[in-house]
């Protein structure tokens, strides 16, 4: 295992809640991670954010951990949810809410509703 693999794995085992993403979640980098992020902090839910443009290994290190191309990637509970438009389907269907519910992942149910409705 790779020094960058061991470190994805520690990360995505302690933290409930993993963004890797190109910036931090005060200050996305690029407008997929920018929209993740977003619909995150939005949903009030406390996540650990990794800057993969601070650290090359890491950056092509999580392609390769999760055999996902491209850059934002969510992990629940160190489970690989998906990128950017998996998670918009996702908060629009309510599935997010349901497995933020099913793994004791806190968040603000209001502000999921509010964001469906803002997208009906």
């Amino acid at each position: 295992m790779t020094d960058a693999n061991a470190q994805i794995q520690d990360t995505i085992t302690t933290n409930d809640v993993v963004l890797f993403m190109k910036g931090t979640k005060e200050m996305p980098q690029c407008g997929f991670s920018s929209r993740v992020a977003g619909v995150l902090n939005f949903m009030g839910v406390d996540f650990n954010d990794v800057n993969v443009l601070a650290d090359d290994a890491i950056r092509q290190g999580i392609k390769d951990f999760s055999d996902w191309p491209t850059i934002p990637q969510l992990y629940i509970k160190g489970e690989f949810v998906g990128g950017c438009d998996i998670i918009t389907e996702m908060t629009l269907s309510g599935e997010l809410d349901t497995m933020f519910d099913e793994n004791g992942v806190s968040y603000d149910k209001a502000a999921a509703d509010k964001i469906r409705e803002a997208n009906a």
